[in-house]
């Protein structure tokens, strides 16, 4: 069965999959369950074997499996087409999140851009491939796990599936560990070869509670932290883009998001906490950037109360383009016969290309969409790039030479 690319993306979209993002999760739209349970029916229309995952209760990431003409056993390649199922929230949002609507040329609706585009491309194509089975295609393995926009516990689970003891098992989903990965982001139809990592950890000031009305009783710890905070702004304009940067990526920064603080407006708040993103260009460890601006902060705070730092809670690594070279150059020429300009560049966002370089295995990052319109109110996708995607997934797979290496 051959995927209608316009029906595709519009299932997806109006199926909800909203990652809470550390926030509450009661509704129908949060989590991804509903998405895999339509993903796996998909699979069942094409005809490709697959496999759920579980990683956490309500999520579980899904794999499919398109075998090539030349077994992974006897030399074959085996081409991972990767693509995250969750969304970010909708609150605030001007249009309906789960209503796609094509007008001027756009698709709108949450999840259009990031990534449920590339997504729909992806399956497109391995629709193809399935009904022509192509002399020399691959082995591609469709990979979509849960939890991109959070945690990225989903792709942690997932490189689970190719290692030793899950590939001696007789249902092993993955005939081998993969040669090569491509990660579906919005890269407005460029190759993106390098991208930045992150590490996000929380900062405390402490107190000491009191009634409002005697705030001279207690030690308030949202004024400690207030004393605090322009260490690490002073930190971002003056010491982030000294550490190190990346002829593609740009120099490392940072980002105080998040400030929670007390209990109630009529007590003297005991404690106070914010939540860092440090963003690490390649070349820099993550934990190692850390401990660059905790000694900033330290070299620099001259207080007379203490700070404590927790362990990071999100470690994101970073993709170099120093192992990757030959599968963008193929990638690259095929995308420009179909699109015309298309280069190799870098990123500032995290993906999942980074996971599959850390386990050895060349990735790109490639989809259709501007980054620009990720998360965005009135979220949306240029169909055309949609439709040219597409077709970049098939030419690349039907061109990419079960063999070659």
């Amino acid at each position: 069965m051959e995927l209608n690319l316009l029906e595709t993306i519009a299932r997806l979209v109006s199926t909800p999959s909203v990652n809470p993002l550390g926030k509450s999760a009661s509704g129908p739209e949060f989590l991804e369950s509903q998405l895999t349970d339509v993903l796996e029916s998909i699979f069942y229309d094409i005809g490709l074997p697959h496999q759920r995952q579980k990683v956490h209760p309500g999520r579980e990431n899904i794999v499919a499996r398109l075998d090539g003409r030349v077994p992974p056993q006897d030399g074959g390649r085996v081409i991972v087409f990767d693509a995250h199922q969750d969304t970010v929230r909708v609150e605030g949002m001007t249009i309906d999140p789960f209503k796609p609507v094509i007008r001027d040329g756009r698709i709108f609706g949450r999840g259009t851009c990031d990534t449920k585009g590339a997504m729909a491309a992806m399956l497109v194509a391995a629709s193809r491939l399935a009904k022509e089975r192509p002399d020399d295609m691959p082995t591609i393995m469709l990979t979509f796990a849960v939890d991109e926009e959070h945690g990225f516990t989903g792709i942690q689970r997932l490189a689970e599936l190719w290692s030793d003891d899950a590939l001696a098992a007789s249902d092993s989903i993955f005939p081998c560990r993969p040669h090569a990965a491509i990660v579906g982001e919005p890269t407005e139809l460029q190759v993106v070869v390098a991208h930045k990592g992150a590490v996000r950890w929380q900062s405390h000031t402490s107190g000491l509670a009191a009634h409002s009305s005697m705030p001279e009783l207690g030690q308030n710890a949202v004024y400690r932290m207030a004393r605090l905070l322009p260490l690490f702004e002073q930190y971002q304009s003056q010491a982030a883009g000294m550490v190190t940067s990346h002829h593609l990526c740009g120099a490392a920064t940072l980002n105080v998001g998040l400030i929670h603080g007390g209990m109630s407006v009529n007590t003297v708040p005991d404690r106070c906490t914010i939540t860092i993103d440090r963003r690490v260009p390649p070349g820099e460890d993550p934990y190692d950037a850390r401990e660059h601006v905790l000694d900033f902060i330290d070299k620099n705070s001259h207080f007379d109360f203490s700070v404590e730092h927790d362990a990071p809670s999100v470690v994101l690594l970073p993709l170099a383009d120093d192992e990757n070279g030959a599968l963008a150059d193929e990638f690259v020429g095929v995308a420009r016969e179909v699109a015309g300009k298309c280069e190799k560049t870098g990123a500032v966002y995290g993906t999942h290309a980074a996971n599959y370089a850390a386990a050895g295995i060349p990735s790109i990052v490639f989809g259709p969409g501007s980054a620009q319109q990720a998360h965005t109110v009135d979220e949306w996708l240029s169909v055309e790039q949609l439709e040219k995607s597409a077709e970049i997934f098939y030419q690349f797979a039907r061109r990419a030479h079960s063999g070659r290496t």
